[in-house]
């Protein structure tokens, strides 16, 4: 008796592509490669350099996907459809995902799954997602305080202030003193115990100043709790959108229950 033929569900027909698209460099992962491609967030449409996203914005869409197609277009098979999960700021909201979404179509994706970087962090960091967890993403172009609960974003504050602005007149205190000043807030305004139980288990560092002991030291003093770098914390994000995306090959969208789209993860 010969077994009817039945076509392969849609993450067996398509590549996979991790991605962090953040202000100061860009970070990807395609599934059946062994190595991050982690390149500066730039383009150059004529005689200079344009920077098209900036403090967490993207600014110039057109100039991501340039940026996109240069950076990646080359590795990708050239038919074949192609799932791909994006990392966006939890403050960046709809106009980060919409942007964003719209720059990666020049990669031709079947679906864009979205998912807080923070969460991904945590997910490269194999912390417990079912815990009261705070993440605190110390980029070069902006700093992010996330609290997860059970994996999703309950609570999130950001300055526009990184490690690329460290100089002889903004020096790592800066840095510091504007992470214990978001954790404060976040902590007077939590009616529940869920930001306490979260900053006592300890911060998630992430990030390149995760890298930085004039800053991870200091955020241990002040915050009076411990804040430790996740492994590899430059490039944690993209390695959680990976694990993500080894996940989804489950999810309604990537099996062909829901049309092609984005979604939230």
């Amino acid at each position: 008796m010969t077994t009817p033929h039945r076509p392969w569900p849609l993450h067996r027909q398509c590549s996979g592509i991790a991605l962090d698209l953040g202000s100061a460099r860009t970070r990807a992962w395609i599934s059946g490669r062994k190595t991050v491609v982690d390149v500066p967030t730039v383009t150059f449409p004529g005689n200079g350099a344009i920077y098209p996203i900036q403090r967490g914005t993207i600014v110039d869409t057109p100039g991501t996907a340039r940026m996109l197609d240069r950076l990646l277009g080359h590795r990708l098979p050239r038919f074949g459809r192609r799932l791909i999960v994006l990392t966006s700021p939890a403050l960046g909201g709809v106009a980060f995902r919409n942007e964003a979404r719209i720059a990666v179509e020049v990669l031709r994706p079947s679906t864009v799954l979205t998912v807080p970087t923070a969460r991904a962090v945590a997910m490269a960091a194999g912390a417990d997602l079912t815990r009261p967890l705070l993440v605190v993403d110390l980029g070069a172009h902006l700093t992010e305080v996330t609290l997860l609960t059970d994996g999703a974003v309950t609570d999130a504050r950001h300055t526009a202030l990184g490690t690329s602005d460290l100089a002889s007149l903004t020096r790592p205190t800066q840095i510091t003193d504007a992470v214990v000043a978001m954790v404060t807030t976040m902590l007077e305004q939590d009616s529940t115990s869920q930001m306490l139980d979260a900053l006592q288990a300890g911060a998630l560092l992430a990030g390149g100043g995760a890298l930085r002991p004039d800053i991870t030291d200091r955020l241990t003093q002040q915050l009076h709790a411990s804040a430790r770098p996740v492994p590899a914390p430059h490039n944690a994000a993209v390695r959680g959108a990976a694990t993500i995306l080894d996940a989804a090959r489950t999810h309604p969208s990537t099996t062909g229950s829901l049309a092609p789209a984005e979604h939230r993860f």
